[in-house]
């Protein structure tokens, strides 16, 4: 891997971090049940051998944070898809206050990623616990499905979420520009949009992923961020 040096330093990302409350869940939303879940689940598994392991195909926050037991990981290409920050967040990374963007894959283009291999033995306990971390609102903004990845030992199905271009809160595509804006100044509980961006930058690399798309974002990222730092103006 070559070892470049990210603009987005620790330092800029720190000066995005606000400590906040979880406002909980907004008035007005509809929110998955434990018994939509299940269903859920239940319908991914369908068309899958019982008790066989299975590939999750991790794009973003699922390679740092992938929070279920895997027993093998490596490389993968997921052909048709790529990663945009194609939808609108008021909670997590953001306030209502102070919107920002979430990554999704979204149609078009390739994306490389890390495939996880899932041991069947409990596998919809895993993915009941991923899919309640993934999606939360009705209609879901990254659905899960079945997508085809190549890897260099041939091609797998693997589970990936996927954007619902039909969510509210789908912005389509934006200027990398417009998403710089939104990244550097939203702020939630869970952390910055910043923290997001390099967390993932970083983790694609470590894993020999170089997205060049991402990597023009956190240098214009790290630009907007060091103007409001020297105008002394918070994020």
């Amino acid at each position: 891997m070559k070892h470049r040096q990210m603009a987005l330093t620790p330092n800029l990302v720190a000066f995005c971090h606000r400590p906040l409350e979880d406002p909980g869940p907004e008035p007005g939303l509809l929110y998955h049940t434990s018994e939509d879940y299940d269903s859920i689940v239940a319908r991914m598994l369908a068309s899958h051998p019982p008790g066989k392991d299975a590939w999750l195909f991790a794009y973003g926050s699922l390679i740092w944070k992938p929070e279920v037991e895997h027993i093998e990981a490596r490389r993968g290409t997921a052909h048709g898809w790529h990663r945009s920050f194609c939808f609108r967040i008021t909670r997590w990374r953001a306030t209502r206050e102070q919107p920002g963007l979430m990554m999704a894959m979204d149609r078009g283009g390739q994306c490389q990623g890390m495939l996880y291999r899932l041991p069947g033995h409990n596998l919809s306990e895993q993915l009941g616990k991923l899919f309640r971390r993934e999606f939360t609102v009705k209609p879901a903004n990254s659905m899960p499905r079945w997508i085809k990845v190549a890897t260099e030992e041939g091609p797998v199905t693997a589970i990936a979420f996927v954007m619902n271009r039909q969510a509210p809160a789908y912005v389509g595509r934006l200027t990398l520009e417009d998403v710089s804006e939104a990244l550097a100044k939203a702020c939630g509980h869970w952390g910055s949009g910043a923290e997001y961006l390099h967390n993932t930058v970083v983790h694609l690399e470590e894993n020999g992923i170089h997205d060049s798309n991402l990597w023009r974002l956190q240098k214009l990222v790290a630009a907007r961020i060091a103007v409001l730092k020297e105008n002394g103006a918070g994020p």
